[in-house]
């Protein structure tokens, strides 16, 4: 991928993948997008591929390395070239630029032909499910008061908890969340969460449920009264998430899987970020 790729990228993805949150309109998920694309472009350049015909970017697939774990951020095919093998060499390629990584993880979408691909890949697949809805926060605990809201200066913190949680500290990624828009809260030095500002939780860690619960009341209290709020690929690791999700009143669904290689960490308690794993 070349710089001048990124907006043939973009569309590829917005046509068969990227889809608006609540309350998102077309120009701000266009601006998003483009943002995450080219921030991998920047910072994981090996791992940034695109397929062209005809000088039109028809796939694209980027992958990052972070402290020996590999991620597949982003992948996708047009839909009129799919079943042609470009999706399996885009993946091919991506996956060579983790060759060496201790660890691999795949957020995969429903897509039975993705399913298959990573599968074959030799990655282990962890069914998961989503939950989102309007909360009812009359359930939330007394301890998510003591929650902050701390910008920048959590970022180590958070940093040292996803390196923790999932081996790997997320990096030069925890400041482009802020940067677009997300809150950061730190519970003690247990726990954090993202929270986007279409009141999606986009990552959180911590070294006990009982913290993870915690800061997630406090980051579906922190949407406001009547917001619709979202996490997604919990697993059945992730047993503290699912009882708030009930307890809040929202809604669970059946979500694409969490496919996974190697050492990874324990991933628990954590909700991964779709970009950034």
């Amino acid at each position: 991928m070349r710089p001048d790729d990124v907006e043939g990228a973009y569309r590829v993805a917005r046509g068969v993948l990227f889809a608006r949150g609540p309350g998102e309109d077309e120009d701000r998920l266009r601006e998003r997008q483009l943002r995450r694309i080219g921030h991998l472009l920047q910072t994981d350049a090996g791992g940034a591929w695109v397929a062209d015909r005809d000088d039109e970017v028809v796939g694209v697939a980027q992958a990052l390395l972070r402290e020996g774990l590999w991620g597949l951020s982003l992948y996708a095919v047009e839909a009129s070239e799919q079943g042609r093998g470009l999706g399996r060499r885009l993946l091919e390629a991506a996956l060579r630029y983790g060759a060496r990584a201790r660890g691999h993880i795949v957020l995969s979408t429903e897509q039975p032909a993705a399913m298959r691909r990573y599968s074959r890949a030799g990655l282990d697949l962890r069914p998961c499910v989503a939950a989102a809805g309007i909360a009812d926060l009359r359930a939330v605990p007394d301890e998510a008061a003591r929650v902050q809201d701390a910008g920048a200066a959590g970022i180590p913190l958070a940093d040292a908890l996803g390196r923790a949680i999932r081996g790997a500290g997320h990096g030069p990624d925890l400041p482009w969340f802020l940067q677009n828009g997300a809150r950061l809260l730190v519970f003690e030095e247990r726990a954090f969460a993202m929270l986007a500002a279409n009141g999606k939780v986009v990552l959180l860690a911590a070294h006990d449920d009982g913290a993870a619960r915690v800061v997630l009341w406090a980051a579906i209290a922190a949407a406001g009264p009547g917001a619709t709020v979202a996490f997604d690929f919990l697993t059945a690791d992730q047993q503290w998430a699912i009882r708030v999700a009930l307890d809040a009143n929202l809604a669970l669904s059946p979500d694409g899987p969490i496919f996974t290689r190697g050492q990874v960490g324990p991933l628990r308690p954590y909700l991964p970020s779709g970009p950034f794993l």
